[in-house]
């Protein structure tokens, strides 16, 4: 994204701690920026300068329609929720959710570019996670549903979040989904905003670490040393097919 996309970039889960970087982000790179949440931003702040906010639930089609018209580009970081039944279950977050957002931003024939926040572990079905609304599941789900979609994607499964990244240690990205260990948002942030910048990372699903040692590097914003990492990953094997 050396120069803004010519049509907005949604970021669904927009309003929460991950998505509110998100669009941050975007907003400084000169990006225009829509900003969908089921709730206005509890804090002026949470929403940067210049982001256009939507009320819109990923569980109600008709409400996503509007905002994602047009768009160029979606980052899909909406928060899962763990109950085993009623509407706030993985399934219609994870997966309904998403196949309702794929659906409404290709409405009328656009071709965006997606942008999927995962998490480790998705591959483990027996990973004690599995047990809150069967989270792994449907995550999984939804990651194949973008894959199939046909359209432009990167899938980022991160480790567990914090806040900010421990003193003296890097990024690491790998992949086939066994390894464990943690990740600050910004750093999370800063990997959607680059997987859109970048074409080598069309088609690719990592997973997303710090850690200190020989391995993590440290980025900062140059989109090249992004393209290079991501380039160094191989292609979803749907993507190969």
């Amino acid at each position: 994204m050396d120069h803004p996309m010519d049509h907005p970039i949604a970021v669904i889960g927009g309003t929460g701690r991950t998505g509110r970087l998100v669009a941050r982000r975007l907003t400084e790179r000169g990006e225009r920026v829509r900003v969908l949440s089921r709730r206005p931003p509890r804090l002026p702040g949470h929403l940067p300068p210049g982001a256009v906010h939507h009320r819109a639930d990923v569980r109600d089609p008709a409400s996503l329609r509007g905002p994602l018209a047009g768009c160029s580009a979606l980052v899909y970081c909406v928060e899962p929720g763990t109950e085993n039944e009623g509407p706030d279950r993985p399934e219609t977050t994870m997966y309904l959710g998403v196949r309702n957002a794929l659906e409404a931003a290709t409405s009328a024939g656009e071709r965006p570019r997606v942008v999927l926040v995962s998490q480790i572990h998705t591959t483990h079905l027996g990973h004690p996670l599995n047990a809150y609304g069967r989270l792994l599941d449907w995550r999984r789900a939804g990651e194949e549903a973008v894959r199939a979609s046909g359209l432009p994607y990167t899938v980022v499964r991160p480790g567990w979040l914090t806040e900010e990244r421990p003193a003296g240690e890097g990024i690491r990205l790998v992949q086939g989904d066994a390894g464990t260990g943690t990740v600050s948002r910004p750093d999370l942030a800063e990997a959607c905003v680059q997987a859109l910048a970048c074409p080598s990372a069309d088609g690719i699903t990592f997973e997303l670490f710090n850690s200190s040692g020989a391995a993590p590097w440290q980025p900062g914003d140059s989109t090249s040393a992004w393209e290079l990492a991501f380039a160094a990953l191989d292609w979803d094997l749907e993507r190969v097919a």
